[in-house]
C-alpha cells in the first residue's frame, strides 16, 4: 500500500464517517446516552485538530450509503472517510453481493477521486459469538463471507485501509462485545480504533494509538432492560424480512446437503 502524501497549509484533519450501526457507534453508550464508538477514539488520537463528522445510521445498508450519505460528505474535501457497510445488506431477503460490490465502489471511487483517505473493515465471524442453530450459522457464515469478499476484492482494487478484523488478536473475546453480541462494546470499540490508528500510522498520518476507554461494566438490570427496549424491537422488527429469508435460506442448505449426500452415495455405489 503507498503511503498518504500529507501536504496541508494547516495542521487539520477532515476525518467523516459513513455507514451503518458499526460506524455509529452502537455497543458504546457514554454517561450522557451519546454514542462514541472507534470512530469517535480515533479522531481523540489524532496529533492535529481534527474536524469530525459522522453522518452514519443504524440499520443502512449500503445503497443508502452510497447515494444519500455520500452526498453529504463528498465535498467536503475531506483528509479521511471510513465507509463501513453490509452487515445490514446480508440480513435482507434478495441479498446480492454484485449491489454490494457496486455500491461500495463507486461509494470509494468518488471519495478517492478527491484525494480522500478512505477506510473499511471486514466482519467478524458472528458464529463464534451466537447461539443460534447449526444450520443457520452455515447460511450466516457464507454470507459473512460474501460480504468480506466483496471489501477484499474492492482493497486489491484500490489503495483503501482495510482492517482484517477476524486477525486482530482476542477479537471475538466477549469481553469486547455488546450484550447483543452483534456489535462491539466500549473495549470491542476501542480494539478497533487502535487497529487503525497503526495502519494509518504506517500510511503517515500523525495518530498515536488511542488509550483504553474506561469501562463502566452495566448491571444485569440495566442488560436487560436495554434488550427490551433496543433489542426486542430490533428483532421484531427484521423478523418481517429475516425469519422468511432464513427459513427460505435454511431449506436451501438442507436441499443442498441432500443433494451433496445423495452424489456422494453414488459415488460409492459405482465404485
Amino acid at each position: 500500500m503507498q503511503t498518504a502524501l500529507i501536504t496541508r497549509s494547516s495542521p487539520v484533519v477532515k476525518f467523516a464517517v459513513i455507514g451503518d450501526s458499526a460506524a455509529y457507534g452502537t455497543g458504546d453508550q457514554a454517561a450522557d446516552g451519546t454514542h462514541r464508538g472507534w470512530a469517535y477514539y480515533l479522531s481523540e488520537s489524532f496529533q492535529w485538530d481534527v474536524d469530525y463528522l459522522n453522518f452514519s445510521r443504524p440499520g443502512a445498508k449500503s445503497d443508502e450509503v452510497a447515494s444519500t450519505q455520500l452526498q453529504l460528505v463528498k465535498n467536503l474535501e475531506l483528509d479521511i472517510c471510513a465507509v463501513i457497510a453490509g452487515g445490514n445488506d446480508l440480513l435482507r431477503n434478495g441479498f446480492n453481493p454484485k449491489d454490494l460490490y457496486k455500491n461500495l465502489r463507486s461509494t470509494c471511487d468518488e471519495l478517492m477521486a478527491k484525494g480522500t483517505e478512505v477506510i473499511m473493515f471486514e466482519l467478524h465471524d458472528p458464529n463464534r459469538l451466537l447461539r443460534i442453530p447449526r444450520l443457520l450459522k452455515r447460511v450466516l457464515r457464507r454470507r459473512v463471507e460474501a460480504v468480506n469478499e466483496v471489501y477484499q476484492q474492492i482493497a486489491n482494487e484500490l489503495d483503501v485501509v482495510l482492517i482484517k478484523t477476524r486477525e486482530i488478536p482476542d477479537v471475538h473475546n466477549l469481553q469486547n462485545w455488546h450484550i447483543d453480541r452483534m456489535h462491539p462494546g466500549p473495549r470491542g470499540h476501542n480494539l478497533l480504533a487502535r487497529e487503525m490508528a497503526a495502519i494509518l500510522q504506517g500510511r503517515g498520518w500523525p495518530v498515536d494509538l488511542p488509550i483504553p476507554a474506561q469501562i463502566v461494566e452495566s448491571s444485569s438490570g440495566k442488560k436487560f432492560i436495554w434488550l427490551l427496549r433496543n433489542g426486542l424491537p430490533w428483532f421484531l422488527k427484521r423478523s418481517v424480512d429475516l425469519v422468511p429469508a432464513a427459513i427460505y435460506l435454511m431449506v436451501l442448505e438442507i436441499i443442498k446437503i441432500t443433494c451433496s449426500a445423495i452424489k456422494e452415495q453414488g459415488q460409492r455405489i459405482r465404485r
